[in-house]
């Protein structure tokens, strides 16, 4: 038990100069909270260490007594012994604590700040979409790139061209890449507007991954191949899309841009992209995608 004592008190002294150690910058100022705060460290830590030691103590010296139980699990009995007193105390103590806390330490109907920032949000949230409702199309652009140069331009760039291909370029809307990959892997990103999402391999011959590829990437000029016609059943003849069934492939537009930001992207040649629901209101994603659609102007 004396070497149990020794260890123990080197084992204080070592704590509490690792505590000076680390904030004792705090301790040379006028401020007696500081000094306070030092005295509760000694306390604990000397409470801690001496309670420690006596438990141990008492698991290596101390032998268990009184009546046996009948019950036994593969031959192992139990003492009919009650609990220790500050055990039971603890325990009821906590109950008492537990209710005092719900009903009077921190109400669930008191005040609190999180609950009040949440407050003054949605009332403002709801005065930007009111003041918003009808805005311009120029106004929703000057809108939009305030958005995107905070919201969007750490991964896009200030100048929204991907920097040098870690994200989207958002002033092209896909290259031939990001079209080979689709066609190869499928997608299922945009689930909210887009339910049945895009199956892998729709086409599986080379040469017409090829040729779709490049005219779509070219923005739907020149003559149109014939393995398009695969594609055109779920983005339409011309790549605009199809409401709830495929999403624009020739232009940015707001139905795409908005089931973007809401879903995010978690499959991708590029890589994934976190959801915006819940950061961005309607008025703001629409102006984001006024903004990106005068990005190819």
């Amino acid at each position: 038990m004396k070497s149990m004592v020794i260890g123990g008190i080197i084992l204080i002294v070592a704590l509490l100069a690792g505590t000076y150690f680390v904030a004792g910058d705090a301790f040379n100022s006028d401020d007696y909270i500081n000094s306070l705060t030092m005295l509760g460290a000694v306390a604990i830590i000397t409470i801690t260490v001496f309670v420690t030691l006596k438990y141990i103590n008492q698991m290596k010296n101390d032998t268990a007594g009184g009546e046996l139980a009948d019950e036994k699990w593969d031959g192992i009995g139990e003492y009919k012994n009650p609990i220790p007193t500050g055990w039971g105390l603890a325990f009821i103590g906590t109950i008492v604590w537990l209710f005092w806390y719900w009903t009077v330490g921190y109400p669930t109907n008191g005040f609190s700040q999180i609950g009040q920032w949440n407050e003054e949000t949605i009332e403002f949230n709801k005065k930007f979409e009111s003041k918003w409702q009808n805005p311009s199309q120029e106004t929703l652009t000057a809108m939009g790139e305030s958005i995107f140069l905070v919201q969007c331009s750490p991964c896009h760039g200030v100048d929204a061209e991907g920097i040098n291909g870690k994200s989207q370029n958002l002033t092209l809307r896909i290259t031939k890449d990001h079209v080979e990959h689709a066609i190869k892997t499928g997608l299922n990103n945009l689930k909210t507007s887009y339910p049945s999402g895009m199956p892998p391999m729709m086409l599986t011959d080379e040469g017409d991954i090829d040729a779709v590829s490049t005219y779509v990437a070219g923005g739907f000029k020149g003559e149109q191949p014939d393995a398009y016609g695969v594609c055109a059943g779920c983005h339409g003849p011309d790549g605009t899309g199809i409401e709830a069934v495929g999403p624009n492939i020739k232009t940015y537009d707001d139905a795409l841009v908005s089931a973007v930001l809401e879903n995010g992207k978690t499959h991708g040649i590029i890589g994934t992209m976190p959801s915006f629901k819940g950061r961005l209101n309607p008025t703001q994603e629409k102006a984001v995608a006024a903004y990106i659609q005068s990005l190819g102007e």
